[in-house]
């Protein structure tokens, strides 16, 4: 049986990165800020519409790393979302930091921000939300939350690269809301550099001392300021990202229609519920999560996945267990304080989505799920 992957990595085709990485096996500088690293650290910025960028090894350096950056309180609180890939509440954790969940909005995934207001303490220092799928978060208010309260906005943009929303009579990049925002280019995301990840800021000078920060915070051959991890991302995972910024429009347009026929062939399905898509957002269509309700639906979410996979159809549930449920965090959280997190966690379901996955695949996928079985 032909098996449909839940997700594909975009490459480019191999004689374009062997053109790419050439100049590598002449040059023999094939790390510490080379010719390509930079290239692309321009390239982002300008597609991405940010004022500055860092390039990090992968998006979980990059988190930690804005953590340093910020300079807050450790073991202060920061507020964030348990509906999150574990690497969010990790970088909090690690950076000596104490985790408070808030609850997601039902609509989108992403944080409530009531939710958030409510959780606010003389403890809190800052507020990691994270555009969950591809969703923008309510920027806007979480902005005005913030300054109300004094407190820094790091935002988790991992699942959000290329997209824009429509702020204040302009479109904006994910990347440019909050005090930084964080990327991760892994293979899996819709843009890639194999392993990678980059921190946004405000200011070159911000962006300097990132490039301090993640090289063992080495200032020059004889001074070193800050105890620091060894963090860079190297001239082949750069070279990759330069292939596949040049395509990655048109690997969006191609899950746009992915998504679309998803879209179209899952409709009124009574007990399967999919985000609602805005007019305000560009998308970039990373993620197709479906939701499952038992109730309606006749099958829980563990059952049409067993289906799927039985014919050889990937899926995932993302995010399963929820961070309040993982092992190492069990013991220290309550679910039952974030009950919408904990219900989506416990209907949701990704499907295959990648700009290669062929029509027919869709159709199978969704006839599966339409018929139960």
């Amino acid at each position: 049986m032909h098996r449909i992957p839940v997700t594909r990595s975009s490459m480019p085709e191999l004689k374009e990165y062997v053109r790419e990485i050439e100049s590598l096996f002449e040059s023999h500088w094939i790390t510490n800020a080379g010719a390509k690293h930079e290239e692309l650290t321009e390239r982002l910025k300008e597609y991405l519409g940010v004022e500055a960028l860092s390039l990090t090894v992968n998006g979980h350096a990059a988190l930690e790393l804005a953590l340093e950056l910020s300079g807050l309180r450790k073991g202060g609180e920061i507020i964030t979302t348990p509906f999150t890939f574990v690497s969010t509440t990790h970088a909090i954790v690690r950076s000596g930091f104490k985790p408070v969940f808030a609850d997601i909005s039902e609509a989108d995934c992403c944080l409530d921000p009531d939710s958030i207001e409510e959780r606010i303490t003389e403890n809190t220092v800052a507020i990691m939300p994270v555009h969950v799928y591809g969703n923008m978060c309510d920027v806007k208010r979480i902005g005005e939350i913030a300054k109300k309260h004094g407190l820094k906005v790091i935002y988790d943009a991992a699942h959000t690269f290329g997209v824009k929303l429509l702020y204040e009579g302009e479109w904006r990049g994910s990347g440019s809301f909050g005090d930084l925002s964080c990327f991760s280019f892994h293979a899996t995301k819709v843009f890639n550099t194999i392993e990678g990840g980059a921190v946004c800021c405000h200011t070159e000078e911000e962006s300097r001392l990132i490039s301090e920060i993640r090289d063992f915070g080495i200032v020059d051959e004889e001074t070193v300021k800050y105890i620091s991890p060894n963090a860079k991302m190297n001239e082949f995972s750069a070279a990759m990202g330069l292939c596949n910024l040049r395509h990655v429009d048109s690997e969006i347009g191609k899950r746009k229609r992915v998504s679309d026929l998803y879209r179209e062939r899952l409709k009124d399905i009574s007990g399967v519920r999919l985000i609602k898509e805005r007019e305000d957002v560009r998308p970039n269509y990373a993620y197709f999560p479906v939701f499952i309700d038992k109730d309606e639906y006749g099958l829980n979410r563990d059952s049409v996945f067993e289906l799927l996979k039985e014919n050889g159809i990937g899926a995932r549930k993302y995010f399963y267990p929820m961070i309040t449920e993982l092992d190492c965090y069990r013991d220290s959280f309550d679910s039952r304080e974030t009950p919408l997190a904990f219900r989506a966690a416990e209907q949701v379901m990704t499907i295959p989505m990648y700009s290669s996955l062929p029509f027919e695949a869709v159709e199978k996928i969704t006839e599966i799920i339409r018929n139960r079985g």
